[in-house]
């Protein structure tokens, strides 16, 4: 079963992600903001990473960067989604640049996310 990390601080969006994910099989990891989701991944090693970029204590942008410098392998080279209601020209080339794979504008919905979440983890 693939660990899937979903970084999101909105309760709305966390709950209907969690129920997508979950009823394709994959198995979560939730932080509700950037200084846990980075805890989560130095400890637990998911698959993916869904990553929300407006994030309190620590920002989606930070997170990504972090991950990507991270000296062990294993860490640096997870892979990224961007789940973020930035929309603006040039936010798409910013979250690749950060380090994400790829990048979704919300509001998503379930099935374009589970596609999304099982070509990331197909690839990886």
């Amino acid at each position: 079963m693939k660990k899937i990390l979903l970084v999101e601080d909105n309760l709305h969006n966390r709950t209907v992600f969690e129920t997508a994910l979950r009823s394709h099989g994959y198995d979560l990891l939730i932080a509700e903001d950037g200084e846990r989701a980075l805890q989560v991944v130095g400890t637990y090693l998911p698959d993916l990473v869904l990553l929300d970029l407006s994030l309190p204590k620590v920002d989606g942008w930070t997170v990504a960067r972090t991950i990507r410098a991270n000296a062990n392998p294993q860490v640096s080279s997870l892979p990224i989604v961007a789940l973020t209601a930035h929309a603006m020209k040039g936010d798409r080339e910013r979250a690749l640049e950060a380090g994400c794979n790829d990048y979704i504008s919300k509001p998503v919905s379930p099935r374009q996310l589970a596609r999304t979440v099982a070509a990331m983890v197909k690839a990886a």
